[in-house]
Parts: C-alpha cells; structure tokens; sequence
C-alpha cells in the first residue's frame, strides 16, 4: 500500500466514523465546532489559547465556534481563578452525554450499509478490529 491509498482509506474511514457518531437532529457541527468539543472534552478547563494551541485553529475560528457552542447549551464558560482575564471552558452535562453515547455506538452497521455482501463485511470489521488492536494505543 503507497501513502497516498493509505490517506485515502484513512478519509473513508473517518467518514464512516462521523456518520456513526454524528446525531442530524441535534443539527450541524462544523469541522471547527467539533474539534472544539473533542478537545474540551479530553482537557475541561482549557482556555481559548489553550485549544487554538492543541487543534491549530486560529483564536478567531476557535473564538467563533466557542461563541456558537456556548450559545447552544454545549459549553461552560468560568473565569479563571489564577487570572480574570481568561475564561476556561468545559463541556456541559448535557454535552458529556452525548459525546459519551455517540462514541460508544457500534460501526458495524455503517460498515455493512457501505458493503454490498454480508460476508465482506464481516470481514472488513474483524480485519478492522485487528487493525485497531495493533495500531490504537
């Protein structure tokens, strides 16, 4: 396998994974607004320079989308403690729960809805799975 199929199979990969994990009816993310919400979520109480220096976002797009995110009921905003001037943000509870739930629901069926034959796709899932298993920490 070159490097260019593996980062094509890399992209058809994630965007198997996003259709499992996206929810239509809570509406849209954008690329930005998820990064924000995955980065929160592993490191509560970052600030704004705190996520624009893990995801390489620019402070305005990462302002932005904590702006839209906040509005939405998804983050909490407090100021610092050590400098008023900061605010660090988490994710509420009712975005916890839904982070946890969408990424703990199975792919097999995306996977078999994106292969025709039954068997192939239990393959690809087992070789999947052994995949991730030599390749996840």
């Amino acid at each position: 396998m070159d490097g260019v199929r593996l980062l094509r199979l890399g992209k058809r990969l994630t965007d198997l994974g996003r259709g499992v994990v996206a929810d239509p009816s809570s509406g849209t993310l954008t690329p930005g607004e998820t990064a924000v919400i995955a980065d929160v979520f592993k490191h509560p109480g970052s600030s704004v320079q705190d996520i624009r220096a893990r995801t390489g976002f620019v402070q305005s797009h990462i302002s932005t989308s904590v702006q839209r995110l906040r509005e939405r009921g998804l983050l909490d905003a407090t100021p610092d403690p050590a400098d008023g001037r900061r605010t660090l943000l988490s994710l509420t509870d009712r975005a916890r729960r839904a982070v946890r739930e969408r990424a703990t629901r199975p792919a097999e069926q995306a996977i078999s809805a994106a292969l025709p034959d039954p068997g192939q796709a239990r393959r690809v899932i087992e070789l999947l799975d052994e995949l991730a298993e030599h390749l996840l920490p």
